[in-house]
């Protein structure tokens, strides 16, 4: 995907001041950028938001999964894939993984691309 010109790409405190609301001046902020620009997010960044939300905020994966998938549902927000993106998120929701896994299932659930891993717990959850 070529971004265009005019595309912004914000990073993950962008995200999590807009998700959380725990600071007044940057919230506003990320709301201007967020619901005013069309935005591209990178899966990096995404995965940024899912770790500080999980780990440090303590944020139920259910949570994780209804806030980034609200927020991808935003007309004027992109990323790489949507598809892969709202599987990864599902997988991660149901599945004891970590996030960056739940991304790899969701590029093989979506588009049934082949994931090489030492991993014998995602082997497990991989497709053939």
């Amino acid at each position: 995907m070529l971004l265009a010109k005019s595309m912004k790409i914000v990073d993950a405190n962008i995200l999590l001041r807009y998700l959380l609301n725990d600071h007044a001046d940057h919230y506003e902020q990320a709301v201007g950028i967020i619901e005013g620009l069309n935005v591209y997010i990178p899966f990096e960044v995404f995965a940024e938001v899912v770790y500080v939300l999980e780990k440090l905020y303590n944020v139920p994966r259910g949570a994780v999964n209804v806030a980034l998938r609200t927020l991808i549902s935003y007309e004027n927000i992109s990323t790489y894939d949507k598809d892969v993106l709202e599987k990864a998120l599902q997988i991660f929701h149901k599945k004891k993984i970590d996030f960056v896994d739940s991304l790899l299932l969701g590029y093989n659930h979506v588009k049934k691309y082949k994931v090489y891993s030492f991993d014998k717990g995602l082997n497990k959850l991989l497709i053939e």
